[in-house]
């Protein structure tokens, strides 16, 4: 399927690994430039090389933390007009109620929530004016199902997602479009951490942590970054017009809704 946005120019945080390579894979074999952010200059140089030379486009590295201010205004000018805005961070550490603190909720809200925001704050008036944009934030399964032992992620991607809700509908008429992609299980360094944190705190093997979960997945697997990515891909692409402010949920069914 030929998406429409061959030659639109994106910026894609945290990049160089997992979910956020894979959308950036996916969009540069959509044809889409890219401005590619991580933290890790190693491994983020290494993956824009590989886009590059794999999907023929331009692939502009940018090592900096996107969750803060001064990182931001280092991919910010790397960036220059920019029609796509894939926003992605790193979740907060899993834990009890009782673990966290205030600096640890804010640290929480900075990386997935007000981050995000700001990005969005600084792109799109630029996409208004152009009449074309669009945004997928990366938030999580969470939002919608809240996990017990990730207070913080469910915190503050659901303020994330309160804000688009509105302001999703506040843009469209202008032509940018916003959506939120929610991931279940994943098979990323992310959940790889998780399986550890449950194989310690059970006494189990990290393969035996990893089968008890995949056990509660319909499709009977974790997801990876190629799955992920197509749907990234065809939310900024010119088909998905119609498709404003939704959170759509990539977990191999397992989380359900009953109506």
């Amino acid at each position: 399927m030929d998406l429409g946005i061959k030659g639109k120019r994106a910026v894609v945080c945290a990049g160089s690994k997992g979910l956020g390579r894979g959308c950036a894979e996916a969009l540069a074999e959509a044809g889409v430039d890219l401005v590619l952010n991580a933290r890790g200059a190693e491994a983020l140089e290494a993956t824009a090389a590989e886009i590059a030379a794999k999907y023929g486009v331009s692939v502009t590295p940018v090592a900096a933390d996107i969750t803060t201010p001064e990182g931001r205004v280092k991919v910010l000018a790397a960036a220059g007009e920019v029609d796509i805005l894939v926003n992605n961070a790193g979740g907060p550490p899993p834990g009890m109620w009782s673990d966290w603190d205030r600096d640890d909720f804010i640290a929480a809200l900075d990386a997935n929530m007000l981050a995000p925001i700001a990005m969005m704050q600084a792109l799109m008036p630029g996409m208004m004016e152009r009449g074309w944009g669009r945004v997928v934030n990366i938030t999580s399964q969470s939002v919608r199902a809240p996990i017990g032992v990730l207070g913080l992620s469910n915190a503050a991607r659901s303020g994330l997602t309160g804000f688009v809700a509105g302001t999703s509908r506040q843009v469209a008429p202008k032509g940018v479009i916003i959506n939120n992609m929610l991931p279940g299980i994943h098979d990323t360094d992310r959940a790889t951490s998780l399986d550890g944190g449950v194989s310690k705190a059970e006494g189990i093997s990290p393969e035996e942590a990893r089968a008890k979960r995949v056990a509660t997945i319909p499709a009977g697997r974790y997801g990876d970054a190629g799955d992920f990515g197509a749907m990234c891909a065809f939310l900024c692409s010119q088909k998905a017009g119609f498709i404003v402010g939704q959170n759509i949920m990539l977990d191999g069914g397992q989380n359900y809704i009953s109506i």
